[in-house]
């Protein structure tokens, strides 16, 4: 294949997924400068007349448009509508190290004493063991990690659809919200709606072995249909709520749903 032809293929690609899965979010460097070039296009009543120089006015500003954008994407979310999937050679080898910290600060979990806490709206709220996890049907897929900062990588994650372990936690599936805590202090927090989207994996496996500890070891929530930093890793407590919780990225000023 000319390997120019590849590469601007793969790049249309990419294009495609993000705009996708941005639903027309911002990065929260273009935040201000969004909310600037807004305002001089007929967005003024935004602000009720104020200044966007008022830091605390610009903030409730561009709260209300996240708002506004979390709520759009709800609306547009197609549960039946599946992410692209690709074949093994396109997986990208070495698969990036992502974090809000070094990679020599990966949190060590121990196999043998881990326990995932389940917690909320949910019948069953034994803690379960990675051996336990294992026995629910497992399912592969190859996706497209997008990331907010401009990159993307094809991976390969293994694990058993997170909607068939809320089935088996007897969560309230007409509940809001799933929650997550990890073992790295990140959290965050997803709409039912694609917690139950059948590419939605709680990931144990990275390229057919368990999953490193780079990569999220014990779990991650693989989501394609979501950008990178909606992905938790190091899963330690899963709650279910109709309680509208954020995340470590949303309480710094990311869009909350992170995808469409």
């Amino acid at each position: 294949m000319n390997t120019s032809i590849w590469h601007r293929d793969n790049a249309e690609a990419v294009v495609a997924e993000a705009r996708n899965l941005l639903g027309r979010q911002l990065p929260q460097a273009s935040r201000r400068k969004f909310l600037a070039r807004g305002l001089t296009l007929g967005g003024l009543g935004l602000l009720a007349g104020c200044s966007i120089d008022d830091n605390a006015t610009a903030e409730a500003a561009l709260t209300r448009i996240s708002q506004f954008n979390d709520r759009v994407q709800g609306w547009l979310f197609d549960s039946s509508r599946l992410a692209p999937t690709y074949p093994d050679s396109m997986i990208t080898r070495p698969f990036p190290f992502n974090a809000f910290y070094d990679e020599s600060k990966v949190p060590e979990v121990d196999e043998a004493s881990f326990l995932l806490e389940v917690t909320g709206l949910v019948a069953d709220k034994h803690r379960w063991t990675l051996h336990e996890l294992r026995a629910l049907p497992q399912y592969t897929q190859v996706t497209r990690h997008i990331c907010v900062e401009g990159w993307s990588a094809i991976g390969k994650w293994g694990g058993p659809r997170f909607g068939d372990f809320l089935r088996a936690v007897g969560a309230d599936l007409g509940a809001r919200y799933v929650g997550f805590q990890c073992a790295d202090d990140y959290y965050t927090s997803i709409d039912m709606a694609t917690a139950l989207h059948p590419q939605t994996l709680l990931a144990l496996d990275w390229d057919g072995q368990p999953l490193p500890p780079k990569y999220g070891f014990p779990m991650k929530l693989r989501m394609p249909t979501k950008l990178g930093y909606k992905n938790p890793k190091h899963i330690k407590a899963i709650f279910v709520s109709n309680t509208f919780n954020r995340g470590y990225w949303e309480d710094q000023g990311y869009n909350w749903f992170g995808g469409s």
